[in-house]
């Protein structure tokens, strides 16, 4: 007994060392079986675990369809050496709206299209199993089934966004696999609204930036792009706003979009439409739906050269400064067989702030594809990775850059010289590492190898990351008199950060009376009444979270405080309130409708505008 105990002892062991990330760019991590032609390989990283899911697509006998493996952060497979074969319905034996995406709840959605045109979503949870039942849902009532993209929310739900060839389809699916309504983004002048992407908004909204296209003449297109922005629940949260002129090229080539790490976005599009030379253009947009580049042509990421291309581009953004980080390919017009590889770096109104750009790699005769960029966590630098492909062979590396474009570490991740169908995205990097992968053209298994932000392959240690202690902003308050019951007090109103704390410190100073005195606020509430007493008063505001209390809020004037005198009468409040704009609770809430029929018994602030303009607060007591 104690002999087989050793064995199985030892047995384990093997097997773990063998599935762990390796170090070895010669033979890489196994992740799964699958056939020499699978392809459209996508990578998601469940950013509380750090467990990474991987989609790849082959050829079974129903069709074209995804299997799915999860990896723990050691790189260990999960599902078997065959993964999960997530559909057993028919689908077409060609690429048609494949997406995947892992939620923040530790699960993963998949989503396809089957043989019927239909765009269908499959929940699979960390331990296999189906939530949402193995046939998946049906999205979109059953329109939509040419493309398709997938966006965690911050619930455990997903939004999901499909297409036809004339209108774009846009729905959130919650947690529980209910569908919220769809919202269809089409044109009232008969253009196609088509290629679809998203990028996260505030409080789980999301933009979609979408082209709108006429067709121009065999193969090409006049296409202008747009944005515009939903609720989940389908209420549109910004006006369509329009990003690029119209420009006629070639119907495949369409634009992508990056989020830029404040509730805005990237979007970046390569094309011959202006000067008749390739070349990649850049779009912004802010947290409300706003260009914030004045030209509509977008800014170019290189001096426009006829002759060269100037393309196949991958983005990122600084969590920091929210500069774009993006990388392309330069590539001879003539004949388009030699390349090189370049950077720059773009703020968010355009500026270019690495001119024309800095050179990552460039030999005669090498040609250069499948280009990454990925922000480290701390926004201290970026690494760049790319494929090397030589006489049908190819090889991966990977560069680190600070963020001032010097380079810190060059690595070969892979340098096993066979034909791969690389990753259509990395997983960027999460708790200290980032993940790229393959299928290998020789043997038709799926491999893949992590690296960290200081160039280390193999076995990491996770970097926990410190949760941001991001302080609340827009503190403001005023004195609010009510004449019936002659109460009064502070209403006083900020905004939430990012990061929902464990509660906010309200801190009160009597200027006059020098008592002091710190009230502790809902972690969830954006406004508080206090019943101050007469005198002068001095307000200031915090977020505490587990391990900090952040730094004081400011004012929209940029004060770290509120002074608010209370007297005791009411004529700051004396004008007739005609339009009601806010209702308050006295925990704060703000309520989601200005109807005072619909309050139940309670005692609430009411604030609202007089004939004149002017603001005021009532505090009004209802009792039914």
């Amino acid at each position: 007994m104690k002999k087989l105990f050793i064995l199985f002892i030892s047995l384990v062991a093997m097997l773990t060392v063998k599935a762990q990330w390796v170090d070895n760019p010669a033979t890489n991590t196994f992740i799964a079986n699958s056939s020499a032609d699978a392809g459209e390989v996508y990578l998601s990283t469940d950013e509380v675990s750090g467990d990474t899911y991987l989609q790849f697509n082959q050829m079974r006998s129903n069709g074209w369809v995804p299997t799915l493996q999860r990896l723990t952060f050691e790189g260990i497979p999960q599902w078997g050496d065959d993964g999960i074969t997530i559909t057993s319905q028919t689908c077409s034996t060609w690429t048609q709206g494949v997406a995947m995406v892992a939620t923040n709840d530790g699960g993963v959605v998949s989503c396809f299209s089957n043989e019927a045109g239909h765009c269908i979503a499959v929940r699979i949870n960390a331990d296999g199993t189906f939530p949402w039942g193995e046939q998946g849902i049906v999205l979109f009532g059953g329109q939509g089934g040419s493309r398709t993209e997938l966006l965690a929310g911050n619930d455990g739900g997903v939004w999901a966004l499909g297409a036809d060839y004339d209108n774009t389809y846009l729905c959130y699916i919650n947690a529980d696999g209910t569908l919220n309504p769809t919202i269809t983004i089409s044109d009232d002048n008969g253009k196609q609204c088509m290629f679809g992407l998203m990028v996260p908004g505030l409080y789980n909204s999301v933009f979609v930036v979408y082209e709108k296209e006429s067709w121009a003449y065999t193969y090409y297109y006049e296409k202008e792009l747009f944005v515009v922005g939903f609720t989940p629940e389908g209420v549109q949260i910004a006006p369509e706003a329009q990003l690029m002129s119209p420009y006629t090229m070639g119907g495949s080539y369409a634009h992508y979009v990056v989020p830029d790490g404040a509730n805005g976005g990237y979007a970046y599009m390569w094309h011959a439409g202006i000067g008749g030379a390739f070349n990649t253009y850049v779009f912004h947009f802010d947290e409300v739906g706003n260009s914030t580049i004045s030209d509509l042509n977008g800014i170019s990421v290189h001096p426009t050269d006829p002759s060269n291309y100037y393309l196949d581009a991958y983005a990122t953004s600084d969590p920091v400064s929210h500069d774009l980080i993006i990388v392309y390919e330069q590539t001879d017009a003539a004949t388009q067989s030699q390349s090189s590889v370049y950077m720059n770096r773009i703020t968010p109104t355009g500026e270019k702030l690495w001119g024309d750009g800095i050179n990552v790699a460039g030999n005669v005769g090498v040609n250069y594809s499948d280009l990454f960029v990925d922000a480290f966590e701390d926004g201290s630098g970026f690494m760049v990775s790319y494929t090397v492909n030589m006489s049908g062979l190819s090889s991966v590396f990977a560069i680190g850059y600070d963020m001032q474009g010097d380079q810190l570490w060059a690595k070969n991740i892979s340098i096993g010289t066979y034909n791969r169908t690389m990753c259509d995205n990395s997983t960027g990097f999460h708790l200290g590492q980032n993940i790229v992968a393959w299928v290998n053209g020789s043997n038709g298994n799926v491999y893949g190898q992590n690296i960290g932000p200081d160039g280390t392959m193999g076995p990491i240690e996770p970097i926990i990351p410190v949760e941001p202690c991001l302080a609340p902003e827009n503190l403001e308050g005023e004195y609010v008199y009510d004449m019936e019951t002659q109460e009064y007090g502070v209403q006083i109103t900020w905004t939430a950060p990012e990061s929902q704390p464990l509660h906010y410190n309200l801190y009160r100073h009597g200027i006059i009376n020098k008592e002091d005195a710190v009230i502790e606020v809902p972690g969830d509430a954006t406004s508080y009444f206090d019943e101050s007493g007469l005198g002068e008063y001095k307000y200031q505001l915090t977020a505490v979270y587990e391990d900090c209390e952040s730094e004081f809020a400011l004012t929209p004037d940029g004060e770290n405080y509120i002074d608010i005198v209370v007297t005791g009468i009411g004529e700051a409040s004396e004008n007739e309130m005609v339009t009601i704009t806010r209702i308050f609770t006295m925990n704060g809430q703000c309520l989601k409708h200005n109807n005072t029929e619909k309050l139940s018994n309670g005692v609430y602030i009411i604030q609202g505008l007089t004939e004149d303009g002017k603001l005021v607060s009532h505090k009004v007591v209802v009792n039914k």
